[in-house]
């Protein structure tokens, strides 16, 4: 391929893609060109660009895409191309051991086209005088433009969550730059920043409108226009352009800096765990030709080289990864880097180890047990001189003294520092910490435990819809003042009060009447039960009784859990062509009046079969699917005669289906529900044939 451009163009492309399925096997990509002595023009590596052997005549002169390596995109930038520029150019490709691909660039580089005799010529033709006047201002533009100062690419790489990171530009010039310039800052052609007139302007805020770049105050006197990016962001990736211009909006200097924002891979272990994998696996690599050095906050804790693992300095800790018993410390950033036989880097990978603490256990007792243990079981060996605290950080912050609370013999050897507590009451219930800490301070392991002292164990109660009532039972042992509140809840909303010897039922049924009741006399009787009349599906979960004081403490609490059965699904067969089939539901219970019953077709599809309501059945309402019109019927008083079966008529086979008949209350409430499965069957592939098949 053939690339043609004047000398004196302000930059040249080169081309070069490669499919993008490939491009993450390279380990390197290489422009060169053979005929001269130093052929290297410029190389990119996983880790960046090295310039190490770029050809002198090459400096500051080149670029790649900041993501050539991933995307395929390995296109060379060329700066100020000159005529001795001119010449074949390749672009290489390196894996492991060799090179991958090739592609071939002839660059040619020409003068651009002479001005004068142009102008000569205008005084024979005055359009040609207007061409030669234009011909002129360009030449002198082009002049300008190569008088500009244009600095070398840069990379730079941030982990996101730093706090800021640096995009550098710093002047080399040794004359002053005039202090009427102008210098912006731009980001995928944004305007981010602007320094004009010995003023600052950061035009980037995060949420809280907070400036989130940042220049020198005087960037003219210490030659530095570098930028600071607070909070980087993914989306704060890509290229920024520093541009400077004079009075006349001319360019004096520019300078292109790519940031790449990685994220990290991210490992979570708990504090105490004997060992932890940093992943970081390549296929292209032998080990043994190259060195991989793991580092830990700048410092190194692993080297492997020549195939073996090596120990380092002796200052590096190497705890981390050898003999585990990880600490809270070792959290942070690893990052491992891959050097070839001449030290370039190959490959290097970033993770993040967030170590935390033992997850959360919870633990249950009920008042007046003995002794409850609050477990804290190790797995590694701690040192001798360690120090255990336990302590209830909520609701309060108390520190659990061992000889008031003695711990397991010997904890440090058993590796238990489990805690007994001894002669519960509910105000024992908190959450609890055992932390260690080392002979210096820091803390090596902790873990939480949340303690729940119950008065009394949990009780289930299971009744079937439609019965009278359920007895909710607590019954107790304590002798218990009468200044004392009981207090009844359902999934937290109250149902029932006894205060000041008065009972006082919260939840009501249609005719406004209390559906709950205690005992006249519950502390007296120690008998706090619960009796909940007129059920409902609705009815069924958590019921607590709590027993307060007369300062509102807790002085015991119970929790029963109520089931309400629904009734079986019932299964009935007939065939095709009858004159009728019976869907039964009879029930034990009473019912209110004014009831609300629906029979439903609920499968394959859902459609409204029958309706009564306050007495009438409602079949040929407009509720009623047509299907069913004139084919259902209902006793005329089910709720006295507690039959809330129904009649479909004229059987066919689409009638087959799940049928569901759902009671409700005046207020909409759902009071009982049944599900009945009709099967109606073809009555020709019942005919028996004398050979005993069917037809």
């Amino acid at each position: 391929m053939e690339v043609e451009v004047y000398d004196g163009v302000e930059s040249v492309l080169l081309p070069c893609q490669l499919p993008a399925d490939v491009s993450s096997d390279f380990l390197a990509a290489v422009w060169d060109r053979d005929e001269l002595k130093d052929p290297t023009v410029h190389v990119r590596l996983q880790s960046g660009d090295d310039f190490k052997d770029q050809n002198v005549r090459y400096t500051n002169r080149t670029s790649l895409r900041a993501d050539a390596l991933q995307t395929g995109d390995l296109s060379l930038t060329l700066r100020n191309p000159t005529v001795s520029d001119s010449g074949n150019y390749t672009c290489n490709t390196r894996v492991f051991r060799g090179n991958q691909s090739q592609i071939d660039i002839q660059l040619k580089v020409t003068e651009p086209p002479a001005v004068w005799p142009i102008v000569l010529l205008a005084v024979l033709d005055p359009v040609v005088l207007l061409a030669a006047g234009f011909a002129v201002f360009m030449y002198h533009r082009y002049k300008m433009m190569k008088s500009r100062k244009v600095y070398p690419v840069e990379m730079v790489e941030v982990k996101q969550g730093e706090e800021s990171v640096q995009l550098s530009f710093q002047i080399t010039e040794e004359k002053d730059v005039p202090l009427d310039v102008k210098v912006e800052w731009r980001h995928q052609n944004m305007m981010v920043h602007v320094y004009k007139n010995g003023g600052n302007q950061s035009l980037l805020k995060d949420q809280n409108h907070r400036d989130r770049t940042e220049m020198n105050e005087d960037p003219l006197r210490i030659k530095d226009f570098s930028l600071k990016l607070k909070d980087p962001q993914l989306s704060d990736r890509g290229v920024y352009t520093c541009t400077v211009y004079d009075r006349n909006a001319d360019i004096l200097l520019q300078k292109v800096v790519t940031l790449s924002v990685r994220v990290p891979e991210v490992v979570e272990v708990v504090k105490g765990m004997q060992s932890v994998i940093l992943p970081f696996t390549t296929e292209v690599l032998k080990l043994q030709d190259v060195t991989v050095e793991w580092k830990h906050k700048d410092k190194k804790v692993h080297v492997r080289q020549n195939g073996r693992n090596q120990s380092h300095d002796q200052e590096v800790n190497q705890e981390p990864l050898t003999n585990g018993n990880l600490q809270h410390t070792d959290d942070g950033t690893y990052t491992c880097t891959v050097y070839s036989e001449g030290e370039e880097i190959l490959l290097q990978k970033v993770v993040s180890i967030t170590v935390r603490v033992y997850p959360v256990e919870m633990v249950n007792a009920t008042q007046g047990e003995k002794s409850i243990l609050l477990p804290f079981k190790v797995t590694d060996h701690l040192p001798q001189d360690v120090k255990v605290e336990w302590r209830l950080i909520n609701p309060e912050d108390r520190m659990v003294y061992v000889y008031e609370r003695k711990m397991t013999e010997d904890p440090l050897t058993t590796k238990d520092l489990s805690l007994t507590l001894k002669d519960l009451h509910l105000t024992d219930s908190g959450v609890y910490t055992c932390t260690v800490y080392n002979k210096d301070g820091h803390m090596l392991l902790q873990k939480v435990v949340t303690l729940s002292v119950r008065d009394y164990p949990l009780e289930m109660v299971e009744v079937t819809q439609g019965e009278a009532s359920v007895l909710l039972p607590f019954k107790i042992t304590e002798d218990l003042l009468q200044e004392m509140k009981v207090e009844w809840k359902h999934q937290n909303i109250i149902v029932h009060v006894y205060q000041n010897s008065q009972n006082q039922s919260l939840l009501m049924d249609e005719d406004y009447k209390g559906r709950t009741e205690m005992n006249e006399g519950p502390l007296k009787n120690k008998d706090l039960s619960l009796t909940l009349k007129g059920l409902q599906l609705s009815d069924r979960g958590g019921y607590t009784c709590t027993v307060y004081n007369k300062d509102g403490s807790i002085l015991l609490q119970k929790v029963v859990t109520l089931s309400v059965r629904g009734y079986q699904t019932e299964m009935v067969e007939v065939m095709e062509g009858e004159g009728s089939v019976l869907l039964p539901f009879k029930i034990t219970g009473d019912l209110p009046r004014d009831i609300k019953a629906e029979w439903r077709l609920t499968h394959p599809e859902e459609k409204m079969v029958h309706v009564y309501e306050s007495g009438n059945n409602l079949s040929d309402e407009d509720d009623q699917e047509q299907v069913y019109s004139s084919r259902t019927e209902m006793n005329e008083d089910p709720v006295t005669t507690k039959d809330l079966s129904l009649t479909l008529k004229d059987l066919h086979l689409t009638d087959s289906g799940v049928y569901t008949c759902t009671v409700y209350n005046k207020y909409g409430y759902k009071l009982l529900q049944k599900s009945v499965t009709l099967s109606v069957r073809d009555r020709k592939s019942d005919i028996k044939v004398e050979d005993g098949g069917h037809i």
